[in-house]
């Protein structure tokens, strides 16, 4: 039987929230199944739950804005208590893909400021190794060009990802360029390689930033830590 992938996602969300208590400072992450976390947040303010969330994309703060979620913008905030967020892909010892949904930039920067940061899943994203999913990379248009060489040099074949007609923009006016690295032995090393090329301003591979990976599978759940 196929899984339900939407339901697991919700799982892992409702899991999640759990974690949440009065007067935290949330993190609050983007793509689909962040989305069930934000939701599921909404409803707890509803009943009473008092937070204030920091957004990791323009999306996730309209989102939070329409469930009434009080908000914080990230440059008033010291440091996160718990930030719950999706994965493009993940493996058990914690080292993500993220930016499918293009928010990697401000994700990393929240994941980076958070105390406990929580990724949430369904069964098709956990891998014995990263690299199926292209990994997405942020660059400056101005260094688009330069930076694929540089990518293709590292035995990365990259493609600027497009909406429409037009180049996909992030929420900073970058781009992002899906890159395909085949499966990646070590991204501990491609994360540090990564950093060296002028211009790009962010990559997909999140490594030492998860405490805990709840994904769902079928009608339970199962964490990683």
């Amino acid at each position: 039987m196929t899984p339900n992938l939407d339901r697991e996602k919700q799982l892992a969300a409702q899991q999640a929230v759990q974690y949440i208590q009065n007067d935290q400072i949330v993190g609050l992450g983007t793509g689909s199944s962040a989305v069930h976390a934000v939701q599921a947040i909404g409803r707890l303010v509803q009943e009473g739950l008092r937070i204030q969330g920091v957004p990791t994309s323009i999306r996730t703060k309209e989102l939070a804005e329409s469930l009434n979620i009080p908000l914080l913008d990230i440059n008033e905030v010291e440091a996160i208590d718990l930030t719950i967020d999706g994965a493009d892909e993940f493996t058990t010892d914690l080292m993500l893909i993220k930016g499918g949904g293009g928010a990697l930039l401000r994700e990393k920067i929240v994941a980076s400021l958070t105390r406990r940061q929580i990724i949430i899943t369904d069964s098709s994203k956990k891998v014995e190794k990263l690299g199926k999913f292209k990994l997405p990379i942020e660059v400056i248009p101005f260094a688009s060009h330069y930076v694929m060489n540089q990518l293709n040099q590292r035995g990365g074949k990259g493609v600027i990802r497009t909406s429409g007609d037009k180049p996909f923009l992030t929420d900073q006016g970058n781009y992002i360029v899906d890159t395909d690295f085949g499966l990646i032995d070590d991204p501990a090393a491609l994360a540090h390689e990564l950093k060296t090329i002028e211009g790009l301003v962010g990559h997909g591979l999140f490594i030492n930033l998860t405490h805990e990976v709840i994904m769902g599978m079928g009608d339970t759940t199962q964490s990683f830590r």
